[in-house]
Order: structure tokens, then C-alpha cells, then sequence
């Protein structure tokens, strides 16, 4: 508790436990797990190409795979103890590798360690894994819960009624389920094209050429094995890069996440207006206070906090897709300081994801008011009465309807009783006579209903 009430981020504070997730894959301490993997695993690609003609046997292969198996928060401490003398985290984890086969009786191979790598071999490929994961693994199962949610209360709500609001006036009626579906709908759209991103990958040394592998071992195809190689760690190639992987791919994923983002928003939007209106109840919570002094008070608070948390995703979105792309010749390092905040961005939707999904939780339907209040809006039938006239040939039918209700507050004797005036065909006519603003809705149950 001491430790989270200290936290400058509330990330980390006030809102731990709910980015406790983010955390088992995007850290520093998993930024260099996963460097000490790639290292780890280009040295046995190297023992494994019969042009470098390397002894080595079977137990010494063990102590590769032990060397990546135990690094844990200790290990990593001691990476840090190197990077106080090295300044340089890339190359801290090579000399913490070399004191390990120093300690197995490996000091034989340890030239080989980061053989014809620059930094960023290593680093592209540790962030795409760390992406990959953390979207794989903890962003897609969380906004999958969330369209869960209101796949399920389309359905539940599909066929109950209620009054639309365009320029935040009376208009033609809905349901509350479609318009859960809308969301739905929208978030599964974005989230489809995000599945279908790949994290890219490069590994092709200083500036991309293969300048010090060619010059060593000119007789291997260095591009092959290094295709091979960010494959293996289920990244797409890059085979055209400068020293640093040009983060295209990573922007795109990152400006989908943001349309997600945008969708939540104005999801958590609607449903403040929605409560404001008293069309959603809110669960009165036992021990919850909503105002230090109007004890009254149900505040939407999660879908507000939400939307906080989304901006600040959004934020940092922006910051790093508007400059990642971007780096002087062939390399400069603005985008080493800005890849460290990946896991802020998910952090910050995973929180706004969570509190909807509380939100959505805490409330139910208030369908008495949605029902009376169209009850109580019988104008918005004009659009319906107005159709019929066309059908029937009224070439001023619009006009008719615009007397009679623009700005207006009718009642249902009013409207009926001008429908029995109409000179139009006795089927219309009884249909609109029958006609409530309750069952004026079209096919939106079906809509609510589809998947």
C-alpha cells in the first residue's frame, strides 16, 4: 500500500490492480527477458550454421536454454548493476551473458555473443514480442469481455423501445438493444483489421546491409537466416530497414487501437447522456458516496473515468504515431525513449476497458421512462404519417406534417384525429390509426439480435 500511495503514475497506484496484467508482459524487467532471449537465441542460430564450423555439444546447449529459463527479477537486478558502468542497457545484457558462460565454463564462445548485431537487432525484435503478447494476451481478451457485454445486453434489450435524439432532439424511435449493438458492431470491425496486423521485425545489422556478417561469412545467406530468425518469434520480416526498424506496422497498430479507443468513447458518451436522462438506473452500491455534501447522488462515474483514461491512451497514441515513423538518415534515438511507453498505452485503455465494463455492470434499464416518455411524444410519428402520404401520392406531404409538428407538442388525439381526415388508402389508414411511438422502431429488434 506504502509503495502505491508513492507511485507518480496512477498506473501504478492508484489503479495497480487493474493493470496488474499489463505488467506480466510489458516492463523493463520484460524488456530485458526478452533482449537476453534474442541474444540467447541468435548465439545457438550461430552454432547451428555448418559455414562457422562450431563445436558444441549437447549439456553446453542446456546451458543456453538454462540461461534464458531462470532469468528472473534478479537476474535482471544484476543487469542493472552492469548498466551503472556501461550506460548502455543493449550492452549490459551482452556482458551479463558473458559472466554466465564465464560461470559454465563456456568462455571459449563468448565472442560470439551479439556476433554482427547492432543494439537495435536486438531491441526490435524484444518490443515486437512484448507488443505482440501484450495486445495478444491482454488487450484482445479484455475488449472481447466488453463486446461480450454488450452483445449480451442487445440481446436482452432488443425489443425495448426507445426515443432517439438527433442534434439532441425528440426523433424517430430505436431500442436500446440496437443501439448497444451499434457499438458492438463498430468495436468488432476495428478489432477484426488490429487481429490481422503484423508486428514487424528486422535483423539485418547496423544499417540493414549485412555489412559485418557478408564481410566474416560471405558464403552465407545472411537475408535467409535472418528471415528465419524474426519469424521464429512469430514477427513478420522486414527485410528493408535502416539500423532501426521503421515502426510502420507498429503505428498502424497503433492508430487502429486509437479507433477502438475513439468508438469507447463515444460509447461511454451515450451512456453519461443515457443515465443523465434517467434512461439507465444505476445499482445503488452499499458504503459508495456519490458527493461530499448531496448524499442524493448516483454519479457515472466509471464511464467517466473511462473516458479520462482513453484520452490519455489516445494522448500517447498520437505522440508516438506522429514521430516513430521518423528518424534522421539512418538512425537517431527519439524512438528508443518513446517505445518505453507501449505499455502506458495499454495500460490506460485496459483501465478504461475495465471501467466501462464495472459501468455497464451497475446498470439496468429504465424501461418505465423510455415507454413513457414516447408515450408522451406521439410527434415523433410524423415521419411515419408523411410516408404513407407519399405512398398514397400527397405531393406536399412533408409540408403537411411540417405545420403541424415542427416544434410542437401534440397529443395522440391530435394525431389521430388528423389521420381520419386523410383521404389515403383504408389499410394505411388503420395502420396508422394503430400506429404507437413504442411500435414505430422498423427492424431494429432483428438488428439487436444479429451477430
Amino acid at each position: 500500500m506504502e509503495e502505491e500511495l508513492q507511485n507518480i503514475s496512477p498506473i501504478d497506484g492508484r489503479y495497480k490492480k487493474m493493470t496488474e496484467e499489463v505488467k506480466e508482459y510489458f516492463s523493463e524487467y520484460h524488456l530485458m527477458k526478452n533482449r537476453v532471449i534474442v541474444e540467447i537465441r541468435w548465439l545457438k542460430t550461430l552454432f547451428s550454421l555448418k559455414e562457422m564450423a562450431i563445436e558444441i555439444n549437447e549439456k553446453e546447449l542446456r546451458v543456453l536454454d538454462k540461461i534464458e529459463a531462470e532469468f528472473d527479477i534478479n537476474e535482471a537486478k544484476r543487469v542493472k548493476q552492469i548498466e551503472e558502468t556501461t550506460k548502455h542497457d543493449v550492452k549490459a545484457i551482452e556482458y551479463y551473458i558473458d559472466e554466465k558462460l564465464d560461470e559454465n565454463g563456456m568462455k571459449r564462445y563468448k565472442h560470439l555473443i551479439h556476433f554482427a548485431c547492432t543494439s537495435e537487432d536486438i531491441n526490435n525484435i524484444a518490443y515486437g514480442v512484448m507488443v505482440k503478447e501484450l495486445i495478444e494476451n491482454v488487450y484482445i481478451p479484455n475488449i472481447n469481455h466488453l463486446t461480450q457485454i454488450l452483445e449480451e445486453k442487445a440481446n436482452k434489450y432488443a425489443s425495448i423501445p426507445m426515443i432517439s435524439h438527433t442534434h439532441g432532439q425528440n426523433a424517430t424511435p430505436t431500442t436500446v438493444g440496437k443501439e448497444l449493438a451499434i457499438f458492438a458492431y463498430r468495436i468488432q470491425k476495428i478489432l477484426k483489421k488490429l487481429k490481422e496486423e503484423k508486428v514487424t521485425g528486422k535483423f539485418n545489422g547496423t544499417v540493414g546491409n549485412f555489412n559485418a556478417h557478408q564481410i566474416a561469412y560471405p558464403n552465407i545467406e545472411w537475408s535467409t537466416i535472418a528471415k528465419e530468425f524474426v519469424q521464429s518469434f512469430g514477427l513478420e520480416y522486414n527485410p528493408y530497414t535502416t539500423q532501426i526498424e521503421p515502426h510502420d506496422n507498429l503505428c498502424i497498430i497503433f492508430s487502429e487501437m486509437k479507433l477502438l479507443n475513439q468508438i469507447l468513447l463515444d460509447f461511454d458518451n451515450d451512456m453519461w447522456m443515457y443515465i443523465s436522462r434517467d434512461y439507465f438506473k444505476q445499482n445503488n452500491q452499499a458504503g459508495e458516496v456519490g458527493s461530499s455534501v448531496m448524499p442524493h447522488k448516483i454519479n457515472p462515474i466509471n464511464f467517466e473515468n473511462s473516458m479520462a483514461n482513453l484520452k490519455m491512451a489516445n494522448g500517447v497514441i498520437t505522440v508516438l504515431a506522429e514521430n516513430l515513423q521518423i528518424s534522421r538518415m539512418q538512425r537517431d534515438l527519439s524512438d528508443s525513449s518513446l517505445l518505453r511507453n507501449i505499455g502506458s498505452i495499454v495500460a490506460y485503455e485496459i483501465i478504461a476497458i475495465k471501467q466501462t465494463i464495472i459501468g455497464m455492470n451497475k446498470v439496468s434499464v429504465n424501461e418505465t421512462k423510455l415507454r413513457e416518455e414516447l408515450k408522451n411524444t406521439p410527434e415523433v410519428l410524423a415521419e411515419a404519417v408523411q410516408t404513407i402520404l407519399r405512398k398514397n401520392g400527397y405531393e406536399n406531404a412533408y409540408e403537411i406534417l411540417k405545420g403541424m409538428t415542427r416544434g410542437k407538442n401534440i397529443s395522440m388525439e391530435q394525431m389521430r384525429f388528423f389521420i381520419t381526415t386523410l383521404e389515403i388508402d383504408e389499410k394505411d389508414k388503420e395502420t396508422l390509426l394503430k400506429l404507437e411511438p413504442e411500435d414505430y422502431i422498423g427492424v431494429a429488434s432483428k438488428l439487436a439480435s444479429l451477430r
